[in-house]
């Protein structure tokens, strides 16, 4: 069995969304740092290079190897580019993560065609294109894992989110279990992190310390997660440990989505 800091060894990722702003810890981040670490070779896919650059510093000085590539998943060429860099780099392509999450607020009376059209187009056609030029890539080398992010917002709904964004969630589930199916004689694996009230510090502007207790307090286990539990979650996923999984919607939410307000009501009385 391979050490835990050689999980990855010998594998290549490429990790869309893996930009860091303003030096804080996003989930593309963990995850990008999390592979490095544990053996693989990175390309690290951002629409700014220069945020995934912050990334590639973190890897570099941890001894890892990366590849910056600015791109936009909602565009084709950009999409075959991603597959090609991968293999031109580093001699093959094993790992892919879809991790990316647009959308503005607004129910169905107020979300206006250009939202709408734009969180469908990143949130599940970009995983569609991404994918279509990787799975060919991974086949010639016998195979590999693929991991769509979504959200627990495609499985319950609440605040006063966007109707764009949770119907697109729940489309990259259905679009995991399906790829799982079509591509599972090819020995590729598709699989789906749905993360739950995930806190990072890109948060604190937009968040009062009461809401951040709240949100803590309403999943079963009551405390709060961070990017890198869901990049714990990938790096299973990513790795020949999870060589018999393919087709699940894991929710990493500390049991959110498993519960009810009645449920929790006497947690969340609490002070």
């Amino acid at each position: 069995m391979k050490s835990a800091s050689s999980r990855l060894e010998g594998k290549v990722a490429i990790v869309v969304g893996a930009g860091s702003r303003d030096g804080g810890v996003g989930t593309g981040k963990a995850m990008s740092v999390l592979f490095a670490e544990a053996g693989a070779k990175i390309v690290l896919v951002d629409r700014k290079a220069s945020l995934a650059e912050e990334t590639m510093a973190v890897i570099k000085e941890k001894g890892g190897e990366a590849t910056v590539l600015e791109a936009d998943l909602t565009q084709e060429a950009d999409c075959r580019r991603m597959a090609d860099t991968a293999v031109k780099q580093y001699g093959r392509l094993d790992i892919l993560v879809n991790n990316v999450g647009i959308g503005g607020k607004g129910n169905v009376l107020e979300v206006d065609d250009e939202t709408w059209h734009s969180t469908m187009d990143a949130n599940v056609w970009g995983q569609v294109l991404t994918s279509r030029y990787a799975i060919p890539k991974m086949i010639e080398t016998g195979g590999g894992s693929i991991i769509n992010i979504a959200s627990f917002l495609g499985m319950v709904t609440g605040g006063s989110g966007s109707v764009a964004y949770n119907v697109s969630k729940g489309a990259v589930m259905t679009l995991t279990i399906k790829m799982a199916v079509d591509h599972g004689r090819d020995n590729i694996r598709v699989n789906c992190i749905a993360p739950g009230q995930v806190y990072n510090p890109r948060m604190v502007a937009n968040m009062t310390s009461e809401r951040r207790e709240l949100r803590r307090k309403s999943a079963p286990l009551g405390t709060e997660g961070t990017p890198w539990d869901i990049a714990w979650a990938a790096l299973f996923l990513a790795s020949d440990e999870s060589r018999w999984i393919t087709g699940v919607v894991l929710p990493v939410d500390a049991g959110l989505v498993r519960t009810t307000p009645l449920s929790m009501y006497e947690h969340l009385l609490q002070g």
